[in-house]
């Protein structure tokens, strides 16, 4: 179907949305997510950099949802791409990276919000809402971010991170949260209870002197441990 045929065709079904993630569970929250919100249509969803160019050539949205890290390339291709085929759809990267070179490199590519991924995906359709507004729906952390980089004057800097380190067992477990896991998935992975679990997630929490999940992933990976 022609670009101009498939925005006919979904055009009464409100904002389309086509999405690029390698992972299956992942994708499949993400279409979840989104079908909660009568107002998004779910178009496409892809697995690599190469089927979703391959869909764009053909094919148009207005909101696309970019992971960073694919098998066969960076999602900074798709998001450029995107931007010569379709240069109408709004994009949004949803990943794992919140360092500030790829956060910088997708902005300039022509990404207009970024998120990092948590494991929950609650707020993800008023996100893609309100990137379709006009707006740019970003990781507190991300935007703080964007704002020491763009600010003249240094940011105030929050508490820094206690020095103690996570057990072995701490750093299992957020690794499976980084990837994605649930909670009850990371205790079946590691064979323990999920409250087990749930505990060591609240000793993370202490350690790092954070609140969430993407909190807690993003300062692991800046003191490099995971």
């Amino acid at each position: 179907m022609k670009s101009s045929e498939h925005r006919s065709a979904v055009q009464d079904l409100g904002i389309s949305v086509a999405i690029v993630e390698d992972d299956p569970r992942t994708r499949e929250r993400f279409a979840r997510a989104l079908a909660r919100a009568k107002r998004l249509c779910l178009a496409y969803a892809a697995a690599t950099v190469s089927e979703m160019v391959a869909w764009l050539r053909e094919n148009s949205v207005d909101v696309l949802l970019v992971d960073l890290g694919l098998p066969d390339g960076s999602g900074l291709e798709v998001i450029r791409q995107c931007q010569k085929l379709s240069p109408g759809t709004e994009i949004m990267v949803i990943t794992m990276f919140g360092d500030e070179a790829n956060m910088m490199r997708a902005f300039e590519a022509g990404a207009r919000g970024y998120l990092l991924k948590d494991g929950t995906e609650d707020d993800l359709a008023e996100h893609v809402v309100s990137l379709n507004a006009g707006g740019s729906p970003m990781t507190p952390i991300i935007a703080r971010q964007l704002l020491a980089r763009l600010s003249p004057v240094p940011l105030p800097q929050g508490p820094s991170p206690v020095a103690e380190t996570l057990t072995v067992r701490e750093r299992e477990i957020l690794a499976k949260l980084a990837r994605g896991f649930t909670y009850a998935e990371a205790a079946e992975i590691l064979g323990i209870a999920p409250s087990t679990v749930q505990s060591h997630v609240k000793n993370i929490y202490n350690k790092l002197a954070v609140h969430s999940k993407t909190e807690a992933i993003f300062e692991a990976r800046q003191l490099g441990l995971l």
